[in-house]
């Protein structure tokens, strides 16, 4: 936008920018995570966790990937969700500002011991990814009649 400005280079704002993104990665930016289980601002994708007696259920909100681009695995209780969000754009455009992810992602996820590893399935519609892990039946409660 500026070219050369006063004799500024414009890269060189883009480089301040992304050195101050990296300075508040190192030291906190105080609008990071406010939790142990909290994850800072635009960490993509977000993620929802919830469960019932029969199973964990996880949303994962990712607008825009190509659901065959997604490995999903399960080892450890440790879900892991990974993949590739490409944006495109035209060649000749300048941003001003961009908020959208472009980029690799990884999520990890530690699941309740009692989920089964063999009992998870996985769909994408509308931009939300919902994966449903199974608990085992072995390790549910199980009630008990006094006679």
């Amino acid at each position: 936008m500026f070219g050369n400005w006063i004799g500024f280079d414009a890269d060189l704002f883009g480089q301040l920018e992304r050195m101050r993104r990296e300075m508040d990665q190192l030291f906190g930016d105080g609008n990071g995570a406010s939790g142990i289980r909290s994850v800072a601002a635009g960490t993509f994708p977000a993620i929802n966790v919830g469960g019932s007696p029969e199973q964990v259920d996880v949303y994962v909100f990712a607008p825009g990937i190509d659901p065959k681009q997604v490995d999903i695995s399960l080892q450890q209780n440790l879900l892991t969700v990974s993949g590739e969000r490409s944006v495109s754009h035209p060649e000749s455009a300048q941003f001003y500002r961009r908020e959208r992810f472009n980029g690799k992602f990884r999520r990890v996820l530690s699941l309740p011991e009692d989920v089964d590893p063999d009992r998870v399935t996985a769909r994408y519609r509308d931009g939300v990814l919902h994966i449903q892990v199974q608990r085992r039946e072995e390790l549910k409660p199980r009630r008990i009649e006094v006679q």
